[in-house]
């Protein structure tokens, strides 16, 4: 089952696959503007990711779209079991918890979890946030998954060097 999240309007709502559109989306004035309402049973997942992570998106999603490039989040908060499932489907794919653990990380050790990681697609917004995301302090983490950025640095700063994968976190 894949799950996606959307962020439209400053809001990232879970489990939908409406593209995101945000052309006209104004710079929110307060924290208390960042999102619309929306369905209480998608208020966890909004609440789960860091707001500092989230306006980053944000303002990197609206230079994105100046530029033509349509970005969607299609995965932020985890909830601990959401990623022990995700772990345990990575380790029957791959065959070993090593193996697995090159692209999924445990409960205790992913960014999704704590709010302080998202996913971004499709490629070519991957490719742009990585030439760009710096200025608002994203950054790719591992040369393995070019979709999975982080808040790494302070705005405009310099992004650190890439791990392999994610089972270098750790280590």
């Amino acid at each position: 089952m894949k799950f996606f999240l959307l962020l439209a309007a400053g809001a990232l709502v879970a489990g939908c696959t409406v593209p995101m559109t945000i052309q006209t989306v104004p710079e929110p004035s307060s924290d208390t503007e960042m999102a619309p309402p929306v369905p209480k049973k998608h208020t966890a997942h909004r609440k789960g990711l860091d707001p500092e992570l989230r306006r980053a998106v944000q303002q990197a999603t609206r230079a994105a779209a100046a530029d033509g490039i349509q970005m969607k989040v299609t995965s932020g908060w985890r909830s601990k079991a959401h990623q022990r499932r995700l772990l345990d489907e990575a380790v029957a794919r791959y065959g070993s918890l090593e193996e697995a653990l090159r692209f999924v990380s445990t409960p205790d050790n992913s960014a999704h979890v704590t709010g302080d990681a998202v996913d971004i697609g499709p490629t070519e917004a991957d490719v742009w946030l990585e030439q760009h995301g710096a200025t608002w302090g994203l950054c790719r983490m591992f040369a393995n998954e070019m979709w999975h950025f982080e808040l790494a640095t302070t705005p405009g700063g310099t992004c650190p060097e890439m791990l392999p994968d994610s089972s270098y976190r750790n280590r």
